[in-house]
């Protein structure tokens, strides 16, 4: 259950009174809950490598109060969209990554969210597998978007596997990570039909506006906190 409710001017109790509050009556029920403001912004990491789209639209939302977050850092496996942060005056850090180096490198991303207290992680078209440690270590606060419709397509060049089927139809997938690639709980998808005659380098072109908008809606809703996990689903209050 998801309840947004207006404080009355003449009731003088902060959040952390409503908390304790309704902690009494939850108490004897085994309840869980989480009392949040409205007010508050949640403090959001974005992940890129070389793609750009879904980033630039992710600051440019956030530029025009679209998306009520705020944004500490940018990191990145390469440095190409240092100028981009820079124009949105975001720090931005490189943190090249190797086979021989990822464990350190997902270390520092930890050091990372706790450094700059981030509490959901956007992976902005980031195209790396994160490992089972960095996935358990932020379990349910990591956002991936996937260019294909899931469950079809799953891994790398889903265009290109979409071209070779010749489908009518492509798509974009928001989920939470997992350990399992591209298994995570499904929170948001789209789709936009396409012709036999575009090629894969079109059809990619064709599917980035989706990517982003499906990306943006799972990032609002994520941190406007109305989506809870159930399982291997999602449930989401829209």
């Amino acid at each position: 259950m998801r309840v947004h409710f207006a404080h009355v001017e003449s009731v003088s109790q902060d959040l952390s009174g409503l908390v304790e509050s309704f902690g009494e009556i939850a108490k004897p029920m085994s309840m869980d809950f989480e009392l949040t403001s409205n007010s508050h912004k949640p403090r959001v990491l974005i992940m890129v490598s070389k793609i750009g789209h879904c980033l630039n639209d992710l600051l440019f939302r956030h530029s025009t109060n679209q998306l009520r977050i705020e944004i500490p850092l940018i990191v990145s496996n390469h440095p190409d969209f240092q100028s981009l942060a820079d124009t949105y005056k975001i720090p931005f850090l490189h943190l090249p990554v190797t086979a021989a180096t990822k464990a350190d490198q997902e270390a520092k991303i930890l050091e990372l969210v706790k450094e700059y207290k981030i509490e959901l992680i956007v992976l902005a078209r980031y195209m790396q597998v994160l490992s089972p440690v960095l996935c358990t270590a932020m379990s349910g606060k990591i956002i991936n978007i996937h260019h294909s419709f899931l469950p079809s397509f799953k891994g790398a060049k889903p265009y290109h596997q979409a071209y070779d089927r010749g489908v009518k139809i492509i798509g974009a997938t928001a989920h939470f990570v997992t350990s399992d690639l591209d298994e995570g709980p499904i929170i948001e998808q789209n789709v936009v039909r396409v012709g036999h005659s575009l090629s894969p380098k079109e059809l990619t072109i064709e599917g980035s506006n989706v990517e982003s908008n499906v990306l943006a809606t799972a990032v609002k809703w994520a941190t406007e906190r109305r989506i809870l996990l159930n399982g291997a689903k999602t449930v989401v209050f829209n």
